[in-house]
């Protein structure tokens, strides 16, 4: 079953999006998007910082 995120604290780095929301066990994770066309790369990280050093670092393949 898909997850349906509530995502809060949306900042955006270049194209990368960050983000703060709940997992089902409610524990909070931090996710980083990038939006380009093409690039498909996301992840999820425990900590806010990991996610916003992943975007100021991400570097789009498309």
């Amino acid at each position: 079953m898909p997850a349906h995120r509530r995502f809060r604290d949306v900042i955006r780095i270049g194209p990368v999006q960050v983000a703060s929301s709940y997992d089902g066990r409610g524990r909070e994770t931090h996710t980083a998007a990038c939006t380009a066309p093409g690039c498909g790369f996301d992840a999820d990280y425990s900590t806010r910082a990991g996610a916003e050093l992943a975007a100021r670092t991400h570097r789009c393949k498309a």
